[in-house]
């Protein structure tokens, strides 16, 4: 597996190289790779239809219980076939759509990205590599959605994107290692058997939440919907690949895989039945104020994550039943849909679908591809989807309460969604065909093809449903805990309410379609409600951030050297003044304390007289002598305390920094005013609350009892592990190393910022900007 996974992401080093030839006519070549992994994770349905679990692990850091482990069950595979078999429709679909484009050797490369990250992602047992995957699934996304870097609009979208995600992303990290504290491991296997343990925990959820807010923003749930419509300025196989089968699906993938573990209590299922009907109501409804072909894809794409969450919560046998069957669906047809529609635009050169009709006249494979994929969509027999809206009605009245209110909801929603599918799927095909349009020409095959492929095999898994229950469903029901031997996946389950809602549905989503017709009128409207959006009230959040942040900016981070230390000081002050006299009393031990001798008294005598002479003298060349008697006085200090390796340290740097002054000062202009006597006065009681301070804090330190476990384990290991004999030596090279490393990686990072500016090839209308 672990292959597989490292696979796509060798791919994009070797077009880093050797891009130029997958350009032209060789780009297809590129399809072999999803294509290989897809017949390889197909292998492996017998034995995952038979209830065998398959785990590989790699050790990674073992000493933090991070390890690469993966297992293929019935969820998990489902995920990987969606992953490389849409992946390899796509892939072969971009040869024809992206022809003769100069960076498509470069668009494959984000493609590969991806695949491989989202494997890593559905494939992972340990939260951490999960975390590091779906990570990088945030960063070639945000390639890809950006990939038109030209455009303000999808940069802008690439941003929004990456940002929503990357919080997301965060707050699984922190629900990573909050579970791993609670649980003692990352093993997401090993947290089965703990799940009462979890459940029970104080922190249960605070851990909880942050899965949630992970799930929910890569799931576009309201209201952290508004990036994905944003998305859709991306090319059609992003939103084709990211929006149907894999990215977008990534967090309910996550909500599944911790169902197990964090599931059948009342507040994960009732955050989720609430999070996902208010999604797919109000995504739904907002598919009927839109014009743009992808627009209205992008609502009902969320909507239809919205009633995934909700089955989710519902929690039941046919609830788990029905989102397995339900992911299928609409990973066929909303495939299916974005490409139909990247062939309209890429032909007729507008997703605007009201001036879009008659289309059937010139691209009749799109066409016939475009009908499946809507009568899937709107659940009419004898196609998948007619399974998966029957399956999600049984599941709704299985609710244990408010069961009218939620059958309500998710008929109302599938209503508008079928109206949705209609005005994608059949609405651009039929009619009479504009004179505007009758001088487009029909797509290539490599473009029709993969779109027909989706379509049909929509109908194909409805009238025959026994080829993907036992392979692809039953297992998944299982990984989420449940058991589903005894139901079967059937067109005709007699005369019964279910069928009852079924047949509104269509009639009254058919009639919708029928009367309410999209217009530039109704999505002006939905537009005067912008303002109250999550999205505006982000933009207005981040406005204020901006005035915020150059007010922070303009006071605290003004170019002064001296301010940025009086702001650092004045900080330490409070903070450690809080800590000590706000939580207790400040205890000194004086028997901890020794006689003062009379050489001590007579350095500490000519250090505080150093200090003065300092601060008072109006002579920078006696200030800077000054500071040099003050630093030897030092150096005394650490010979008395035997500590003379630190007393040719400090006489060294000390010599040197004097020398240092005295050249630069001999260079500098005279004073020309000493600094306000205000000013001097305010520096005077910072420093002397700082040395009050950090005095207290010395002696204070003096009074805890001592704890030798960290010098005992220097001391038995210094030699032993690190080859040292001083103890000393040894912590200095172990924080230094430390240290080394992280200076290394940022001058590694400034290194690739330079490199990229010193590559960088600006337009000569760009350089005059």
């Amino acid at each position: 597996m672990l292959a597989a996974i490292l696979l796509g992401f060798l791919f994009a080093i070797f077009l880093v190289f050797t891009g130029k030839f997958f350009r032209g006519k060789l780009a297809i070549l590129s399809a072999l790779i999803p294509a290989g992994l897809f017949a390889y994770f197909a292998s492996f349905i017998p034995q995952i239809s038979s209830g065998e679990i398959i785990s590989k692990t790699y050790q990674w850091v073992p000493a933090f219980g991070v390890d690469l482990s993966f297992k293929l069950d019935g969820l998990s595979l489902l995920f990987s076939l969606m992953i490389t078999g849409i992946g390899f429709l796509v892939f072969a679909y971009t040869a024809s759509y992206l022809k003769g484009h100069k960076y498509l050797d470069r668009f494959y490369g984000y493609l590969s990205l991806f695949m491989a990250a989202m494997l890593g992602l559905v494939l992972s047992d340990n939260l951490i590599s999960l975390f590091v995957f779906w990570e990088l699934t945030s960063i070639s996304s945000f390639f890809l959605i950006g990939f038109n870097n030209t455009n303000p609009a999808s940069r802008k979208s690439a941003l929004t994107a990456l940002g929503i995600t990357g919080f997301g992303g965060f707050s699984l990290l922190a629900g990573a290692l909050l579970l791993g504290s609670i649980s003692g491991t990352y093993s997401i296997s090993e947290m089965l058997s703990m799940k009462d343990a979890i459940a029970g925990s104080e922190y249960y959820i605070l851990a909880v939440v942050f899965i949630f807010v992970a799930a929910f923003t890569k799931s576009a749930q309201f209201p952290f919907h508004f990036w994905l419509p944003g998305a859709m300025k991306a090319p059609t196989p992003v939103s084709t690949y990211l929006h149907s089968a894999t990215m977008v699906k990534a967090g309910i993938y996550l909500l599944m895989r911790f169902t197990p573990v964090l599931g059948d209590q009342e507040f994960w299922n009732t955050t989720l039945i609430i999070v996902g009907g208010i999604t797919m109501v109000y995504s739904a409804v907002h598919a009927l104020f839109r014009t743009d072909l992808k627009g209205i894809l992008a609502y009902s794409t969320i909507s239809a994550l919205g009633i995934l969450v909700f089955l989710i919560g519902l929690g039941t046998k046919y609830a788990f039943l029905a989102a397995s069957v339900f992911i299928i669906v609409h990973a066929l047809y909303k495939a299916t849909l974005f490409l139909v529609t990247g062939i309209i635009d890429h032909q007729a050169g507008t997703r605007d679908v009201t001036k879009l009709a008659g289309l059937r006249k010139i691209m009749m494979p799109v066409a016939i591809a475009g009908i499946l994929a809507a009568i899937s969509s709107a659940g009419i027999p004898p196609t998948i989807g007619f399974l998966g809206k029957e399956l999600t009605y049984e599941a709704s009245m299985h609710a244990e309460t408010l069961t009218i209110v939620i059958v309500i909801a998710i008929v109302l929603t599938k209503i508008l969604l079928l109206w949705a599918g209609f005005v994608a799927g059949i609405k651009p095909f039929t009619g009479k065909l504009p004179e505007a349009h009758k001088d487009v020409k029909a797509p290539d095959f490599l473009m029709w093809a993969p779109a027909i492929i989706l379509a049909v095999l929509g109908v194909l898994f409805g009238i025959f449903p026994m080829l993907i229950e036992s392979a692809l469903v039953k297992p998944v029901v299982s990984a989420l805990g449940a058991d589903a031997s005894e139901y079967h996946l059937a067109l005709w389950h007699g005369f019964n309410t279910v069928l009852l809602l079924s047949g509104i549905t269509i009639a009254v989503g058919t009639l919708l379609y029928f009367f309410v017709k999209p217009s530039a009128k109704l999505e002006n409207r939905i537009g005067k409600l912008e303002f109250i959006s999550p999205k505006s009230i982000l933009e207005k959040g981040t406005h204020y951030f901006n005035v915020f942040s150059a007010f922070w900016t303009n006071v605290f981070q003004n170019g002064y050297l001296r301010n940025y230390i009086t702001t650092i000081v004045l900080f330490l002050v409070v903070l450690v003044s809080y800590i000590m006299f706000g939580s207790s009393r400040v205890v000194i031990d004086h028997t901890q304390l020794s006689q003062v001798t009379a050489y001590e008294l007579v350095v500490a005598i000519i250090l505080i007289a150093g200090v003065f002479y300092t601060v008072f003298t109006k002579s920078r060349l006696a200030a800077v002598a000054a500071m040099g008697v003050v630093g030897l006085a030092i150096c005394l200090i650490f010979v008395f305390y035997s500590a003379p390796d630190l007393a040719m340290t400090q006489f060294s740097i000390d010599t040197l920094t004097v020398i240092l002054f005295v050249l630069v000062l001999y260079r500098l202009p005279k004073y020309l005013t000493l600094s306000d006597y205000k000013m001097r006065v305010r520096d005077g009681i910072l420093s002397a609350a700082l040395g009050t301070v950090v005095c207290l804090l010395a002696l204070q330190v003096l009074a805890e009892p001592t704890n030798t476990e960290l010098g005992d384990f220097y001391a038995k290991n210094a030699y032993i592990l690190a080859h040292g004999k001083n103890v000393v030596n040894v912590i200095l090279v172990d924080f230094r190393g430390i240290d080394t490393f992280m200076e290394i990686s940022v001058l590694s990072i400034a290194a690739i910022g330079v490199f990229g500016l010193l590559k960088l090839r600006l337009k000569s209308t760009d350089r005059s900007q």
